[in-house]
């Protein structure tokens, strides 16, 4: 574009002085908030209104992110090179998750108040469960439910989180399971478990698990 337009833009120009000036003064409309798209973080802070910023597993960015949420965090504003610091029209509500897969600045901490969220009881997980896979029977939720919380207290890399309950429950709803069993968590455990690591040390441990799965499942 800016190749089409130059002789246009340098007619008349009389000198290098006089042409660079001209092309400078052309380059400056890019930096301008027409050339600017607007994502998550900007649009939070130019709704007049107010507006909920959820910015999920904040520990999978990087440390530059981090350090360009500290503004937004404190003085709920946006610094942009070339055209200036933009502010929220109205303060958003910012939400921040974390797996803690890594270990967060204290900078962002302490903008932060801390509310840790555990793995869900057995109760509430078999209700969670039930809403997400109603078709399941109940004796397998009942043992799906308690193995799972079982193999969450193995020394694992990753336990598994609620998501991949529910993954685990539609796989075996596939293949019409009605009871666990050895064979049936060999073909399926790594819907549950993300490591082969993870599957081998709760392969050790079959036996017990499914001894506290079926022990549950007896209502």
């Amino acid at each position: 574009m800016l190749k089409e337009k130059l002789c246009d833009l340098l007619v008349g120009a009389t000198g290098l002085a006089v042409s660079v000036e001209r092309l400078h003064r052309f380059g400056d409309v890019f930096y301008s908030q027409e050339f600017l798209e607007p994502r998550p973080l900007l649009q939070a802070m130019e709704q007049q209104d107010g507006a909920v910023l959820l910015i999920d597993e904040i520990d999978k960015s990087d440390h530059e992110f981090e350090s360009l949420l500290l503004e937004t965090l404190s003085d709920y504003q946006v610094s942009i090179p070339e055209i200036g610091t933009i502010s929220a029209q109205s303060t958003p509500l910012v939400f921040l998750t974390s797996n803690n897969t890594r270990d967060l600045s204290d900078a962002l901490k302490r903008r932060c108040l801390h509310l840790h969220i555990p793995f869900p009881s057995i109760e509430l997980e078999e209700r969670i469960l039930q809403s997400r896979v109603p078709e399941l029977e109940e004796s397998l939720r009942h043992q799906l439910v308690a193995f799972v919380h079982a193999v969450r207290e193995l020394d694992l890399k990753k336990q598994p989180a609620i998501s991949e309950t529910i993954d685990w429950a539609k796989s075996l709803l596939l293949l019409h399971a009605n009871d666990l069993d050895e064979p049936l968590l060999n073909d399926t455990l790594n819907v549950l478990l993300k490591f082969e690591q993870d599957i081998e040390t709760a392969q050790a441990e079959f036996s017990s698990l499914l001894k506290t799965a079926k022990n549950s499942g007896i209502h």
